[in-house]
């Protein structure tokens, strides 16, 4: 308790800053020192337990739509780097997506759906293994690393890319589908929404993305060290919460042009195109996560459960 102490005085100045820094008037970050005391800080030592200064430590970070993967990854960055002194590299799986051009290429040659972004087969996986094999050379050289642009929908251009100028002591990847698995055929046969009914008759998309998952994601996803699992209450509570996320999108970007910015009736349709692996993911995950951090309806850390290993 008393190095729990030790470092909450040492980050908490950095840590409100952040937080007070993601705050909207609608939504204000609560127990903050609950969560840091109790379930961040907790989880860094266990990290920094696992640091092999040799290999980068190489975390996943899982959880659907809106349950706050980018803030909690900022955080755990400001606090390994602050009071840790590790080196961290924090991407999500976003940043990996195919250009507009990939994708609407791909649309014309499976189907339709995968120009939306977000099921596994719109991501680059290639860039994604070569930037893992990047860093666990021994002789390290500067990587770049793609960046997306979400609100126009598209990459940014490669002068905006991040720089890893030197190799990290922790790399965590976060996305609401790190660490998904494939399902049988007999499941996938069967549609759980309207979009899959009436888009997706012929299992076209739902076999593709199923097929990425058993092959590319798979081999992806074993180079994980270890998974964390943040589980919501249920899929109807992701919707609610994406749809605030895109309202803030909306207010970070709307000095921008050629926005792509989603109404609430197209975030829950662009949702549908991620339920099925979501509600796989509430089921399956916590098996085989390293941590599962179970969140309330207030978007609050509920509980966390470590596996012993």
């Amino acid at each position: 308790m008393k190095s729990v102490e030790d470092c909450y005085k040492k980050i908490k100045s950095n840590c409100f800053k952040f937080i007070f820094s993601q705050e909207t008037k609608e939504n204000k970050f609560k127990n903050k020192e609950r969560m840091l005391k109790k379930f961040l800080i907790p989880f860094c030592f266990w990290i920094k337990s696992k640091v092999n200064k040799k290999k980068p430590f190489i975390l996943g970070l899982a959880g659907g739509q809106g349950t706050g993967k980018t803030t909690m990854t900022s955080i755990v960055t400001i606090i390994l780097t602050k009071y840790f002194n590790l080196k961290v590299f924090k991407i999500s799986i976003d940043d990996f997506y195919k250009t507009r051009k990939e994708r609407s290429a791909l649309s014309k040659k499976i189907h339709p759906l995968l120009m939306i972004r977000g099921v596994p087969g719109t991501h680059d996986t290639n860039i994604i293994s070569n930037f893992f094999k990047g860093v666990n050379k021994n002789k390290f050289t500067k990587i770049s690393v793609p960046k997306f642009d979400k609100s126009v929908d598209d990459r940014f251009s490669k002068n905006k890319w991040y720089k890893v100028s030197s190799k990290p002591d922790v790399i965590i990847l976060e996305g609401w589908c790190v660490g998904a698995r494939a399902q049988s055929i007999s499941q996938i046969r069967k549609p759980i929404n309207s979009l899959e009914r009436t888009k997706d008759y012929d299992l076209k998309w739902r076999k593709f993305v199923n097929l990425k998952l058993q092959r590319e994601y798979k081999i992806l996803f074993s180079q994980l060290n270890s998974l964390i699992y943040l589980k919501a209450k249920n899929f109807k509570i992701l919707q609610q919460w994406r749809i605030k996320q895109e309202k803030k999108l909306w207010l970070n970007s709307k000095k921008k042009k050629n926005l792509k910015i989603m109404s609430k009736g197209d975030v829950i349709n662009f949702m549908q195109t991620y339920q099925r692996i979501t509600q796989n993911m509430f089921k399956d995950a916590p098996k085989y996560a390293s941590i599962i951090f179970k969140l309330d309806s207030k978007h609050q850390i509920n509980s966390a459960s470590y596996k012993k290993k």
